[in-house]
């Protein structure tokens, strides 16, 4: 059974960092992909980035480009997000997901393409 666990949310200042962690279990993922999505209140989930785990081709949405940074370790089955320059409009649960049967070309960036979802940690930006 697959799970994903996230962890490494918490309260942080406009311009601060955080790394969010991503454990994986329950399968090998070497054949997935994995994103990271957001909600903020009132609001629709949203991608946020995602990378293959196989090549480790990393895709992000425009409003983190360059801010945010995608990652995964084979040894430790985690994938990471690492949050620089937040701003409070990052104010968000973030949720870990994978999908079992990516696309060939690009990943999904559509949540419903995705099979398995952790329980997502907070987030929350101060100005």
């Amino acid at each position: 059974q697959v799970q994903l666990v996230e962890s490494g949310g918490g309260l942080v200042q406009a311009g601060g960092s955080l790394r969010l962690s991503c454990a994986a279990s329950g399968r090998t993922f070497s054949s997935y992909d994995m994103g990271w999505f957001r909600q903020a209140p009132g609001k629709e989930r949203e991608f946020v980035a995602a990378i293959r785990w196989s090549t480790g081709r990393t895709y992000y949405a425009d409003s983190v480009k360059g801010r945010f940074t995608i990652s995964r370790d084979n040894a430790e089955n985690a994938v990471y997000l690492q949050m620089n320059s937040l701003e409070p409009e990052d104010t968000a649960v973030y949720y870990c997901a994978a999908d079992r049967r990516p696309p060939l070309g690009s990943i999904s960036y559509a949540r419903d393409q995705y099979d398995y979802w952790g329980q997502g940690t907070q987030v929350t930006v101060s100005s």
